[in-house]
């Protein structure tokens, strides 16, 4: 066996689950749906496992104890409809209101839970979009002192080559 002299990995995660985190949610695929990190059964199950990864709360929202969990299983959601697992155009509000209502019942309150829903509606369907999947990058480069020299896609991961 060789050993790669290079490790290929994403950034800009925050947050990183310790255990596996069960939620029942109002998406219910036609088949159930297996990743790595994510599973989502067709009675609604949501599963992410341990050591999942996510960046906490985007935009305007300031990372509290009281909107991690919200953030968790929306992030979640959209990295299936990211990866052309879950339709945004059907699941994305859904996805929003979820992230609202679990950041209610979380401690936010509800004026602020519904400005962060109204910041998602607006600013957020870019994020569910399979064009914004995370870039995998390498370490160390290829070409010492280029941080990027292209992108390419490898099954349904863009990897970005050094």
């Amino acid at each position: 066996m060789t050993t790669k002299r290079f490790i290929r990995f994403r950034a800009d995660y925050k947050c990183q689950l310790a255990e596996d985190y069960q939620m029942n949610i109002p998406i219910q695929p036609k088949a159930d749906i297996i990743t790595g990190f994510i599973k989502l059964n067709t009675v609604g199950r949501l599963t992410v496992k341990n050591g999942y990864a996510w960046d906490g709360p985007s935009g305007p929202v300031v990372d509290m104890r009281q909107n991690l969990r919200a953030s968790l299983v929306h992030d979640a959601i959209y990295q299936l409809m990211r990866n052309n697992l879950l339709s945004a155009h059907v699941h994305r509000k859904t996805s929003d209101k979820l992230f609202r209502d679990i950041c209610k019942a979380d401690g936010v309150s509800s004026i602020t839970a519904n400005v962060y829903y109204k910041s998602l509606r607006r600013f957020g369907k870019p994020a569910a979009s399979p064009q914004n999947k995370r870039v995998v990058m390498r370490a160390p480069s290829a070409q010492p002192g280029n941080f990027v020299n292209s992108v390419e896609t490898v099954g349904n991961v863009a990897v970005t080559r050094r």
